[in-house]
């Protein structure tokens, strides 16, 4: 396993997220939670893995449950990353709210406390205050952000007078806008980035196409438009042939060319364990240089069509059914 090291932190460069452990929307049932979820924690450890990372929003506290049942007896042995929904953020609420996690996930202290998304209303200086008394007080040992631009990572890290060490973030080969500002700033400066979504949801894993869409949640997206999969078709076939030569499959390829960029780790969710062990072995995989460059070009070369193409899509689709 390779890792990230920066703020004083070292991090595995592929984590597990775990937005579905007990999130309905996955479809996933209860078994999942009860019985699978924790067998892939277990397995993560067992492969070097050390960075889980979950949300108090994700099934409601329901995914930090789980994991606090899975790492039971196991603490020095995982680098725990949850995130505060930031629902009036006030600086008692953010405190109650933390230790409300800690429980959950039956830990003395949270090694990384993330601020989920940015409160376009409440100030970050009186969210940060509560964080303050946090980090005083033991119950979390560093901060990081979610979904925050460069400019409102800076103003919460002057806000906090302490390195806001990560930046969680949309970030994949279809999703590349953080290359512009949010990597170079982690780079210079000592700081992670921690890219969620990395397969954008089994797209670039190179099983689906126009005609073999898959179903739920997923089929709303963007990327999974039967236009935009046509789009992509040359892309996933380059990432195929790539795969090919290094005896991998196409998700581990697109893995390893986001974890090739420094300070930047990404956590992939997983429904089994064989999904979890391919996830893991791509940080074994040393991409060339060219092939790097191939895929950044062909990843240029993509124009997705928007939301408003999606009813004409779906139309088009069923014809060809």
């Amino acid at each position: 396993m390779k890792f990230v090291e920066a703020s004083g932190v070292k991090v595995s460069s592929i984590g597990l997220g775990t937005w579905q452990f007990g999130s309905r929307e996955w479809g996933y049932g209860p078994e999942y939670a009860d019985r699978t979820a924790v067998e892939l924690v277990h397995r993560a450890l067992e492969l070097g893995v050390n960075l889980i990372d979950t949300a108090e929003f994700y099934g409601f506290g329901k995914s930090e449950t789980v994991i606090g049942k899975a790492i039971s007896g196991l603490r020095d042995q995982v680098y725990v990353a949850t995130k505060l929904f930031p629902i009036f953020p006030v600086r008692s609420l953010v405190v109650s709210r933390a230790k409300a996690s800690t429980v959950r996930l039956n830990v003395d202290a949270i090694d990384l406390y993330q601020l989920h998304w940015p409160n376009p209303v409440m100030p970050i200086t009186e969210t940060v205050k509560g964080l303050k008394m946090l980090l005083d007080d033991g119950i979390i040992r560093n901060v990081g952000v979610s979904n925050f631009s460069l400019n409102q990572w800076r103003s919460a890290e002057i806000a906090l007078g302490k390195p806001i060490i990560s930046n969680q973030v949309h970030f994949s080969l279809l999703t590349r806008g953080p290359e512009t500002d949010l990597v170079p700033f982690a780079q210079a400066n000592n700081r992670i980035i921690i890219a969620y979504s990395p397969l954008e949801q089994g797209v670039l894993s190179g099983k689906y196409s126009s005609i073999n869409r898959p179903k739920g949640m997923r089929s709303a997206r963007k990327f999974f438009f039967p236009t935009n999969l046509d789009r992509l078709r040359p892309l996933l076939d380059k990432l195929g042939q790539i795969a090919a030569g290094h005896d991998v499959s196409s998700a581990q390829v697109a893995l390893a060319w986001l974890i090739s960029k420094p300070n930047v780790v990404a956590i992939p969710g997983a429904a089994t364990v064989a999904q979890l062990e391919s996830n893991v072995a791509a940080a074994d995989i040393d991409l060339s240089k060219d092939e790097i460059e191939t895929l950044d070009e062909m990843s240029d070369q993509f124009e997705p069509v928007g939301p408003g193409a999606f009813l004409t899509d779906l139309k088009t689709f069923a014809k060809r059914r």
